[in-house]
Formats: C-alpha cells, sequence, structure tokens
C-alpha cells in the first residue's frame, strides 16, 4: 500500500514523563492516549487521524461526523461539526486544527463483522470466546493483569470470555461467550442486546 505506521506510545510518554500514570483500583491509562495522539498529530503535522469507532458504541459517538472535526486544542464541539449531505464532506480548516475521520462510523457491530467474514479477515484469537483469568467490578468482567488493582472483595476465576473491542485492559471489559468463530459471533450479535 506504500504507507508508513505512525504510532505514539503511551508506555514512552509515561518513561519521559509526558504524561502520569494514575494509581489505584479504577486507575486507566485510556485518557492518557489523548496527549500522546496530540502530540503525535502535532510532531507529524497531520491534517487528518483515522479512527474505528461507531456510533452504536456509546452516546456520546452518536453526534461524530466522518469528518469530526478538532479546534486547535484538539478539543471536539458537537455545535461546531459540519454537515455531511449527500455524502460530502468538507475538510476545510485552520492551522493547527485537524480531523478525526472515522470511515465507519455507520457501521453497527453486526456490520463490522459481517464484512470480516466476507472478506475472510484473520483476526487474533482474543476476539474469539477462550478461558482465561477474570474478576467482575461494578458488573463488568475485567481480565486479570499485573495493570489492574484489584479490591480485596474481588475473586478471579477461569472464564469463557470474548472481548468485544481490544484496547485498554484497565477498561476494556468481556462478555460472557462461547462464540468461537465469526459466525459464532455473528449468530450470537444478531440475537443479543447489549
Amino acid at each position: 500500500l506504500g504507507v508508513r505506521l505512525i504510532v505514539g506510545s503511551v508506555q514512552e510518554a509515561i518513561d519521559r514523563g509526558q504524561v502520569v500514570e494514575e494509581k489505584g483500583y479504577n486507575a486507566s491509562r485510556n485518557y492518557l492516549q489523548t496527549s500522546v495522539l496530540l502530540d503525535s498529530l502535532e510532531k507529524g503535522k497531520f491534517d487528518a487521524a483515522l479512527g474505528g469507532g461507531r456510533r452504536d458504541e456509546e452516546k456520546a459517538r452518536a453526534k461524530e461526523r466522518f469528518f469530526s472535526h478538532r479546534d486547535e486544542f484538539g478539543q471536539w464541539d458537537p455545535k461546531n461539526q459540519r454537515p455531511e449531505l449527500w455524502n460530502l464532506f468538507n475538510g476545510k480548516k485552520q492551522y493547527g486544527e485537524h480531523f478525526r475521520v472515522f470511515p465507519i462510523s455507520n457501521w453497527t457491530e453486526l456490520d463490522v463483522w459481517q464484512y470480516l467474514m466476507l472478506e475472510k479477515v484473520e483476526l487474533p484469537n482474543l476476539y474469539f470466546s477462550h478461558e482465561r483469568e477474570c474478576f467482575v467490578r461494578d458488573g463488568v468482567i475485567l481480565a486479570d493483569s499485573d495493570f489492574i488493582f484489584k479490591r480485596p472483595e474481588e475473586r478471579v476465576e477461569r472464564m469463557r470470555v470474548r472481548f468485544r473491542t481490544i484496547g485498554d485492559m484497565t477498561c476494556t471489559g468481556a462478555i460472557s461467550s462461547s462464540a468461537d468463530s465469526i459466525e459464532g459471533i455473528i449468530e450470537e450479535v444478531s440475537t443479543t442486546r447489549v
């Protein structure tokens, strides 16, 4: 394809003191990603960054556009989003501003899995049902990890789970699942309300 992947590393940002890692039971590296992303965009002088967000993932993303404008501070204001009539996108921006581009924002989780099956995309096993050490916190199944401090009452047990999304393991929950293939996940997603 002739493209170059540029990676901004949260761990490297922690190591050089750019960001400070949270400690404690609800510590997460998730919010640290913003500073690292903005730093990478600034260093590369990029006009846009591609994202995989979908509008069905959470309420805040329902307001996102395909071309989601960010101001010179990297902030998003839903009131300042441009109309996208007839799939025409306004990419005009001022110096220092950028866009987050979400090409699958109108897709659902089911659409993604059907596409992956159609295109025969190979995926890591983590997406499929597997047994692993987990515990439940506030109704969410979390993978046991050195990155997560457990409360005294939280008990680790072996569970059969899969991950609907893969990201920061301190805040990415698993779901109980026996779906160990794309076809199985499509069936599960088609019949389940989460």
